[in-house]
């Protein structure tokens, strides 16, 4: 059945007799989702956040005050992304991988860049600091995105099809390293691979990536003193609970005193300067405190609502570049997501990563909504790629070794 491209959208025509093009709406259960995420993130960012700022600023609205400007921003982002036809970003994902390794280049230069707790990963602009690494996670996955769509049927050769691309992604990776923000490039590197899984890339090929990606990971651990202790504190945490365990230790507690519907809202006392970092890295922990297991819980199911809704939207998109950018930003919020929870309940070592959408951060919450706002561009194909991907299945998926 012939059909016709009308900007984000291609809509079928009648063999019969032509339709009038009808504009699809954006999909409203995921854009509920990511607003609920963002006004409960709102709530807990100043419940955990208004005795540290009242302190430390003496204005106990300071951190909500600053979260609501981005979020903002970032709303106005999301609608801006809805609106554009998302096959723009292929023509320039090259260019914006340039302007990424040009930013992440400026945080390495002393005078420029920003140090803070001996990392250096914010970039100021007047009275606004930004993340360049929390950008370029997103910036990758539109470029694998591109990629993956231009070498569709040679992703499977390792030198002409997966080579480039591992290139690319480990010399953005190499610079988020000398930051150094290991969690960042973790989740680049699962997102890469997710994205060359679903690409076609020879299963043979991503076991030995993994294989390689082993040892080059526990040797930037051991050869490192901060992560080292980290480790140490993953592995027993309570063998040294004031100092280099403090942080999960104290998460634990936070989980423990909440129970199953917790102390309530604002009740917390881990937030009371006992557990570091709980608007940013470790809301999820306050979360359980002060709302339970059935809150955390709550925010757990809908960050898996939110990846079932994008695979879906994924899936349907009229093109492959807009199944592997929805597929690619779906993982994305999935996995950090994942990673985070994991680290505040101890499944994994800590890691300067935060939850999306929920935890205090500018960079981190305009990335995630535009991202959405991509996924929402997506979302307007979803009647004119039913036919022709809903039955197919993803890109590069058969025929795989």
């Amino acid at each position: 059945m012939p059909r016709k491209s009308v900007r984000t959208l291609a809509l079928p025509w009648s063999t019969i007799s032509p339709r009038i093009p009808q504009r699809v709406g954006m999909d409203q259960f995921l854009l509920w989702v990511t607003i609920t995420l963002t006004l409960v993130g709102l709530v807990m960012v100043f419940s955990a956040s208004a005795v540290l700022a009242g302190n430390r600023f003496h204005d106990s609205w300071y951190y909500l005050k600053r979260q609501c400007i981005w979020l903002m921003f970032g709303m106005s982002i999301l609608h801006l992304l809805s609106r554009i036809d998302y096959v723009w970003w292929k023509r320039v994902s090259f260019y914006l991988l340039g302007l990424m390794a040009t930013l992440l280049i400026i945080v390495l230069i002393p005078s420029l860049g920003v140090a803070v707790n001996g990392a250096r990963r914010w970039l100021w602009f007047g009275p606004i600091s930004i993340q360049p690494a929390e950008m370029v996670k997103l910036i990758s996955v539109i470029y694998l995105a591109a990629y993956l769509a231009r070498k569709e049927g040679r992703i499977q050769s390792f030198s002409v099809g997966l080579l480039p691309a591992l290139l690319m992604v480990g010399i953005l990776s190499g610079l988020v390293l000398m930051e150094p923000d290991l969690g960042t490039v973790v989740v680049m590197g699962l997102v890469t691979g997710g994205l060359l899984f679903v690409g076609g890339a020879r299963l043979s090929h991503l076991s030995a990536l993994a294989l390689c990606a082993v040892p080059i990971g526990l040797a930037l651990v051991l050869t490192s003193s901060y992560r080292r202790q980290r480790l140490m504190a993953f592995l027993e945490p309570w063998s040294d609970a004031s100092d280099t365990g403090f942080q999960i230790t104290q998460s634990f507690l936070a989980f423990g005193s909440g129970g199953l519907s917790g102390v309530g809202l604002g009740e917390g006392k881990q937030k009371l300067f006992f557990l570091p970092e709980a608007h940013t890295d470790f809301v999820l922990a306050l979360v359980g405190e002060e709302m339970g297991f059935v809150g955390a819980g709550v925010i757990i199911l809908l960050f898996a609502l939110f990846v079932i809704r994008g695979f879906q939207i994924s899936t349907r998109a009229r093109d492959p570049f807009g199944c592997y950018l929805g597929i690619g930003i779906t993982m994305l919020i999935g996995i950090q997501a994942l990673v985070n929870a994991c680290v505040v309940t101890g499944l994994l070592p800590t890691k300067g990563l935060t939850l999306p959408f929920v935890s205090y951060g500018g960079s981190s919450l305009v990335t995630s909504l535009a991202g959405v706002g991509m996924l929402l561009s997506i979302s307007r194909d979803r009647q004119a790629g039913r036919e022709e991907i809903g039955h197919q299945g993803w890109p590069g998926w058969p025929n795989r070794r």
